[in-house]
């Protein structure tokens, strides 16, 4: 039965699915008896070939949004945002499965708090959900976009919502206040970052976020783009460049440009000595479309609000050693996983 015991909400939730069956029935069976009356449930499936469509499709109360191909993950939001009617959309991994309660948070904090317009919940490592994996987005000065709380102790983490920088797209919600005022996903992005780009956007506005200690939810990390992979590296390093262009005025730049030159420099060095090659490949894909970037950030800017809200809103540039320290010890809990 659903939770019938939480306040009404329009609430719509968008999964993107791309050859996730395996995770889906557990994904679904822990979301669907959290939805308030009312609630809407689209599941995009970016032309998976795992009979993930077909098993989808014989899921009652399900709207499944079927793309022909894989478009990636911000363009598949938008897929799911355009047939949703809620005015706050949930947004959730296929390959996360939501703890009790974590629905009925987020309808709490949309009602407790009418100022805030983004929400982050917790995820945790499925396989050690005593550790945080991400509770939303913290942005450095360096133009780095990190995960706020990374492998720490879930019994340390404060009990009250806390403000964050933005919440991370696979546990977040979103007002369709907010949307409609800074738009949706650039579904160029294809995955990673994207909701960085957003969230930027949302602070250029003057929008709050906060992140929601009680909405959890176990993530089986990267399970669609393998954690260290080519693929991801590219992403990674083109979409960084895209948000910092795009969405840093000019006198954020000014103060920042030090931090995002030295990360740079060190990033590229240690691309060439290690020959990870598609890290370089993404740096110069993002310098090959700067001229349409800088006309996106003329149009982005022009709309911002007085002040420096987004300088006020990055966090310092961590040291070298900081940030290898962190990759360590993810690396360590990683390891621990056991193959699924």
């Amino acid at each position: 039965m659903r939770d019938r015991a939480m306040p009404a909400v329009a609430l719509s939730v968008v999964i993107v699915n791309w050859n996730g069956r395996r995770y889906l029935p557990d994904c679904l069976a822990a979301l669907v008896p959290q939805l308030p009356d009312g609630a809407e449930l689209i599941v995009v499936d970016n032309g998976s070939r795992d009979g993930s469509r077909e098993w989808l499709a014989q899921q009652a109360g399900v709207t499944l949004v079927a793309l022909e191909e894989n478009v990636g993950f911000a363009a598949g939001v938008n897929a799911g945002l355009r047939v949703a009617s809620g005015e706050a959309i949930l947004l959730l991994n296929n390959d996360a499965f939501v703890e009790p309660g974590c629905v009925a948070a987020f309808c709490a904090a949309l009602r407790d708090h009418p100022d805030a317009a983004a929400f982050g919940g917790v995820l945790l490592f499925d396989h050690a959900p005593h550790l945080v994996a991400s509770a939303g987005i913290v942005m450095h000065c360096d133009g780095l976009a990190l995960d706020l709380w990374p492998c720490r102790p879930l019994a340390s983490v404060p009990a009250q919502p806390q403000p964050i920088f933005g919440p991370s797209g696979g546990l977040a919600l979103y007002r369709r206040t907010l949307l409609d005022d800074i738009g949706w996903f650039d579904a160029r992005f294809f995955a990673y970052l994207e909701d960085a780009d957003l969230a930027v956007r949302a602070v250029l506005r003057g929008w709050r976020s906060l992140v929601i200690p009680a909405a959890r939810a176990r993530h089986i990390y990267s399970a669609t783009g393998v954690h260290g992979s080519p693929f991801k590296s590219r992403l990674l390093a083109r979409n960084r460049w895209r948000v910092i262009v795009r969405g840093f005025p000019a006198a954020t730049l000014v103060r920042c440009a030090l931090p995002i030159a030295g990360y740079e420099l060190a990033a590229c060095v240690v691309a060439l000595l290690t020959r990870r090659w598609a890290a370089l490949a993404g740096r110069l894909e993002a310098l090959g479309e700067l001229h349409r970037l800088l006309a996106e950030r003329r149009a982005i800017l022009h709309r911002r609000h007085a002040g420096d809200l987004l300088g006020r809103a990055l966090a310092p540039a961590r040291w070298p050693w900081q940030l290898h320290a962190g990759q360590r010890r993810l690396d360590e809990v990683l390891r621990a996983r056991r193959a699924p």
